[in-house]
């Protein structure tokens, strides 16, 4: 990217920090985020919660959805909390907040499918990780359902160019970043970048955001980002993508980001390919199912 569009990327991404629908919770849940978890005491993730009472019951429905499968109906945050674990928690807040953060006649596209595969994302990476016995699932959902923040910031932030832009990949099938690099001259992981640093998110996530299109000319070799770039290449082949089929398949063996992994998760080595990946797809689409019920219209906020 060139000096003059990241300048004017920067500008554009600075305002979005400073829209005045943002949520009174995302600040103070943006530096929770940042500590260590024996440092968090419950009483502020409570308050988190209890801050905005449209967050708070998308929390509570969202808890109380198929996703979570409880035998019992949790009826206050507290119980939310002490049940589903601060991190959990913290995750569910996050979403919730980037829900609110762009006007729904911002968007390139239906906002919903956007959701569904950020949320779909972070389901597969934990499922994904928990298979190879990666050591940190629970990262590996938050960086699965924040990998495309990019897209987020694009919709706002070039609202005039970026419908067009969706446009072009529903027609041409092409992957979404190909089509951004060819008409704005970035892609949603360069915008993406950008404000995840901004917000101080965890410098990891931070990674897999700017790299997860790109894991082979990843400055370092991170699994995360190869681990969040497989889930995400895997719910975009089975049918939870943008909304528009693309033309592509996907082969762990020849990706380079299975190799990333195999680095780093020795057993991989030892794994059937053939029966993982079917196993996957078969948990994708189970996954789908829960998505598809967490965003029905009884789960949305009004």
């Amino acid at each position: 990217m060139n000096t003059g569009l990241q300048s004017d990327l920067q500008k554009r991404v600075k305002r979005l920090r400073k829209l005045p629908s943002s949520p009174a919770v995302l600040e103070p849940l943006l530096k929770l985020l940042r500590r260590p978890s024996d440092q968090i005491e419950l009483r502020e993730v409570v308050e988190l919660v209890s801050y905005d009472n449209a967050i708070a019951a998308q929390c509570l429905r969202i808890v109380n959805s198929p996703l979570f499968g409880r035998s019992r109906v949790t009826d206050s945050i507290q119980a939310a909390v002490l049940s589903l674990g601060i991190r959990r928690i913290e995750v569910i807040l996050l979403s919730c907040c980037l829900q609110k953060l762009i006007p729904s006649d911002k968007w390139a596209a239906d906002p919903a499918v956007f959701w569904k595969h950020s949320l779909g994302c972070a389901m597969v990476s934990r499922e994904f990780a928990q298979r190879i016995e990666f050591p940190d699932s629970e990262r590996a959902y938050l960086a699965g359902l924040l990998h495309d923040l990019g897209i987020l910031v694009n919709s706002f932030a070039y609202a005039e160019e970026y419908p067009g832009v969706f446009a072009e990949a529903m027609r041409t099938g092409k992957p979404l970043h190909e089509v951004e690099k060819a008409i704005l001259g970035f892609s949603h992981c360069e915008s993406g970048k950008i404000l995840a640093a901004a917000w101080q998110i965890p410098p990891p996530v931070v990674e897999v955001i700017e790299w997860h299109h790109d894991v082979e000319h990843a400055p370092e070799e991170n699994p995360l980002t190869a681990l969040v770039h497989l889930s995400d290449l895997l719910c975009r082949f089975c049918g939870m993508g943008y909304g528009y089929e693309e033309w592509q398949g996907i082969e762990f063996a020849a990706s380079p980001a299975w190799a990333v992994l195999a680095k780093h998760c020795p057993g991989l080595a030892s794994v059937d390919l053939v029966r993982f990946t079917l196993d996957m797809e078969s948990s994708v689409e189970r996954i789908s199912e829960l998505v598809e019920t967490v965003f029905s219209p009884r789960m949305v906020p009004k």
